[in-house]
Parts: structure tokens; sequence; C-alpha cells
């Protein structure tokens, strides 16, 4: 069953770089190349960062082939899915929170402490995004907007405080994937966000006197 999701996040992650390089007029090669890396690109970082060598992504193809269908599916329909984007960003609230387990668990697994467990389960979640928006030329939205990255560390949290009070690996995970895909969800439907930092102008006039 999580291999299930985790294929499924993949394939929701692909979706939404594919479309990415669609708005901005990316070719397909692009869409490809956004594709892959938001669906596996957070996954490959953290396997590479624990020593897993080679990443999952590689040993299963069956990842990248996902990443692959969900280009190509955004680039023969992409204004269906732009009609049903709604959709597709609840699916994606999904798949944050699979990944935020999966990394969280995988971490665990290979004896992290407690801030190396947050910090791969939030990097499993929000890695390949990051990686997209900035081959896409943007600030990444995970620093910039949303209540994204914050629902993948509270999630990673949970898995955590499930551990400590002595569930095993299974709660840990589902714990994981309820409290981050519902934070998600939430966050999207309030316009829920992290406050900003004050803007600061540079320059002499800024400065002091």
């Amino acid at each position: 069953m999580l291999y299930a999701l985790d294929i499924f996040g993949t394939f929701v992650f692909a979706i939404s770089g594919a479309f990415k390089a669609s708005r901005n007029s990316l070719d397909i090669l692009g869409a490809m190349v956004l594709a892959v890396a938001t669906g596996v690109g957070g996954g490959i970082i953290r396997d590479v960062l624990l020593g897993a060598t080679p990443p999952t992504a590689f040993h299963d193809e069956v990842y990248l082939f996902t990443c692959l269908a969900g280009a190509l599916i955004v680039i023969l329909v992409a204004p269906y899915v732009a009609r049903r984007w709604n959709m597709v960003m609840t699916a994606d609230a999904l798949g944050l929170g699979v990944f935020a387990a999966i990394g969280a668990a995988k971490a665990a697994n290979y004896g992290l402490g407690p801030m190396g467990i947050v910090f791969m389960g939030t990097l499993t979640a929000v890695g390949g995004g990051a990686i997209r928006d900035i081959l896409a030329g943007e600030v990444p939205a995970i620093i910039r907007t949303d209540f994204y990255a914050t629902a993948a560390i509270l999630g990673s949290l949970v898995f955590l405080s499930l551990g400590a009070a002595g569930f095993g690996e299974s709660i840990q995970v589902t714990g994981t994937i309820v409290s981050a895909t519902a934070l998600r969800i939430f966050a999207m439907r309030t316009n829920m966000h992290l406050p900003r930092v004050r803007r600061a102008d540079s320059g002499d006039d800024a400065q002091p006197k």
C-alpha cells in the first residue's frame, strides 16, 4: 500500500513539474526534465545523503516511467489539467504526506537522530519542488509562499512523537501521512501561511544616520 501511495505521489508531483514547464512555455524535453526533477528529486537527494546509493529511483525504474507518464499527460492535455488544478493540488497534498512519511521512516531506519529524521522527511517531501522552481528560474515556492514545507516539518514531528510514545513504524507512517496531508489541505482552503519577513530596502537612503 505504501509503495502504491509512493508511486501515486511521484505521479502527481511529476504532473505539477510538467505543468510548470507548460506555464513557462518550455519545450517537450523541458517538461520531461521538470517532471522527473519534481517527482523523484527529493528522494534522490535523500538517498545520496543517507548513502543509500544508487538511489531508489534508479533501482526501481517504475518511478522514472511514472514521471514521464505524468509529463506526457500534461503535454497532451495541459488545458484539461489546468481546469482541474484544485483536484491536482489536493492529490499533491497527499503526495506531500506520503513523501514526508517515507523520508522520516527511512532516516529512522538509518539511525538518524530527531533532527535528521525531520530534515530527511521534509527534504523528501519538498526537495523536488525546490529543484523544479530553481530550474524554472524562480525562488522556490516552499520558502516564498504556501504552508507547504511547514506541513512536512510538522508531519515529520508527528512521526517522532508517535515513536516516542511507543508506537510502531506503521502507526508512525500513517500518522505522518494523515497529519501532513490534513495540514496542507487546511492551509490551501484557508489561505494560511507563515508571517512574512518585513521587507528592508537597500541603499544609502536605508542606512541609519
